[in-house]
């Protein structure tokens, strides 16, 4: 898209699609890519509502200018978040545009001079305060820790266009429909439940805070920075921030295993095609082949949980002992949990692993199965009762 495309008569999506980037944050895939979002208002005064990763900064100013009518400037820059995929063109914007006034609350003007050596034309908000352009007015609502200290989200009370930061985003360049009624929701969708796990989810008690901010808000639009624009259904986008961050899980097991020479798998299958004959769905990832963002999304989908892998060094496999640290740091919660493991001399897997679940004050699903070497019948058998105790733990209350 290197075209601004407008969302009302006088404010313009002035973004840009990123199919460059291979790792988000150096860490997360972007198979589908990543959008991100700024706005244009054109008014007495213009405002643009935050901008681009520096990178894309010759795009970005070219839909900027060809929005702005003969004669106007970009008067003010808000910045809903500081992050530099959002403020990496700040110093050559402000060349672009000389007069141009930089607003944002304390902690963000604090990062500004941290991170660009900006302290000169700038404009503090606080909770509640407002900027008048002349016939828009602007309101700015903190929304701390989603999922920076300083994050904010600006109302254009005019038009009824929220523009939320980060929150309510979602991975996935936009250029096939910038908008939720013209784009692949399925698709969408999904990208958006991988960038909430992955980037968001750590802080769900804070998101909590910010859905009740945003329900007393009067808007018909929502405007995040990265992903759709939600004209037709934002509450949408809203309800599923809302179930992810109370991690409401489905009815269903994801399956997340590592094994070195298939002994660990076979134990796997057997307690997986006893969840399959009752009819739970399940996601199985190979963590040696998949890569974590992915497994994590799946595992905040579903109610059920089953970890499985062999003891390496007395300790984890190393791409569980990964994954575990990094739901660890997430706070996952309200899951149930099987456990298996293998050892071929000396146990300690199925140890850190029941440490793990008490440490996250999961829910625990026996039998707890630990196999020697390749296993015993008797061993497909517990990992098969197992398959059952966990299909029954996560639709007992359907």
């Amino acid at each position: 898209m290197n075209r601004a495309l407008p969302l009302t008569d006088d404010t313009f999506w002035v973004g840009v699609n990123d199919r460059e980037t291979e790792l988000f944050e150096a860490l997360w895939p972007l198979a589908y890519g990543v959008s991100y979002n700024a706005y244009l208002i054109v008014d007495e005064r213009v405002a643009l509502i935050d901008a681009v990763k520096g990178h894309f900064l010759t795009e970005h100013l070219g839909k900027i200018q060809a929005s702005l009518p003969a004669g106007k400037t970009v008067d003010y820059l808000v910045i809903n978040h500081m992050e530099p995929d959002h403020t990496g063109a700040i110093q050559i914007l402000r060349k672009a545009f000389p007069h141009l006034t930089l607003v944002g609350n304390k902690k963000t003007l604090d990062m500004l001079a941290a991170f660009y050596g900006v302290d000169q034309d700038c404009l503090e908000v606080a909770d509640g305060d407002t900027l008048e352009l002349g016939r828009h007015r602007l309101q700015f609502h903190l929304t701390p820790m989603l999922h920076w200290p300083e994050t904010m989200m600006t109302l254009d009370t005019t038009t009824g266009v929220l523009f939320s930061g980060d929150a309510f985003g979602g991975f996935g360049a936009v250029e096939p429909g910038l908008f939720d009624d013209e784009a692949d929701r399925e698709l969408m969708e999904g990208e958006m439940l991988r960038y909430y796990t992955n980037i968001i989810a750590r802080y769900s008690q804070m998101v909590q805070k910010g859905i009740q901010k945003v329900k007393n808000l009067t808007f018909r639009v929502l405007a995040p920075t990265h992903g759709l624009v939600w004209r037709k259904d934002p509450q949408r986008a809203i309800s599923l921030y809302d179930v992810w961050s109370r991690q409401e899980g489905e009815p269903g097991v994801t399956v997340a295993y590592g094994s070195m020479y298939g002994n660990t798998q076979r134990l796997v299958e057997a307690a997986v095609r006893a969840l399959v004959e009752r009819g739970v769905p399940v996601a199985v990832h190979d963590l040696s082949r998949t890569h974590a963002s992915h497994v994590v999304a799946d595992i905040w989908r579903r109610q059920g949980l089953l970890l499985a892998c062999p003891t390496y060094n007395t300790g984890l496999f190393p791409a569980m002992d990964d994954l575990l640290r990094l739901l660890e740091n997430k706070m996952l919660r309200n899951k149930q949990v099987g456990i298996l493991g293998s050892y071929a001399w000396s146990g300690g897997a199925v140890k850190a692993m029941r440490q793990f679940v008490d440490a996250l004050h999961l829910e625990l699903v026996e039998p707890v199965v630990e196999a020697k070497g390749a296993g015993t019948a008797q061993d497909l058998e517990r990992c098969w009762e197992l398959g059952v105790r966990l299909a029954e733990a996560v639709t007992r209350n359907d």
